[in-house]
């Protein structure tokens, strides 16, 4: 579970970073490239996370994991990077 948090992470980092530059060109505001960075390594370590977890428990509750995997981990993902950015944004806002 480390290992796919920490590969999640590195992945999050390199593309918040090309993330975070197109954002600072596009609006040169500092704070959004720093909530853009953070949501981008914190949702990618949730997939990462997510992606090795969830066919576990399919298989542990006797499923087929290439069967509804793909489902779940989408959901997931999606429901993390809306939770990230936004929740991000709000702590932030004031910064914005």
């Amino acid at each position: 579970m480390f290992k796919e948090a920490a590969a999640g992470s590195i992945n999050g980092v390199a593309i918040g970073v090309v993330t975070m530059a197109g954002v600072f060109v596009w609006s040169g505001n500092l704070a959004l490239c720093g909530v853009i960075g953070m949501a981008m390594v914190l949702s990618m370590a949730i997939a990462g996370v997510a992606g090795m977890a969830i066919p576990m428990l399919l298989t542990s509750l006797r499923q087929d994991p290439p069967q509804s995997s793909s489902i779940i981990l989408t959901m997931v993902a999606d429901v993390s990077d809306f939770f990230s950015f936004l929740g991000l944004a709000t702590i932030f806002s004031h910064w914005l």
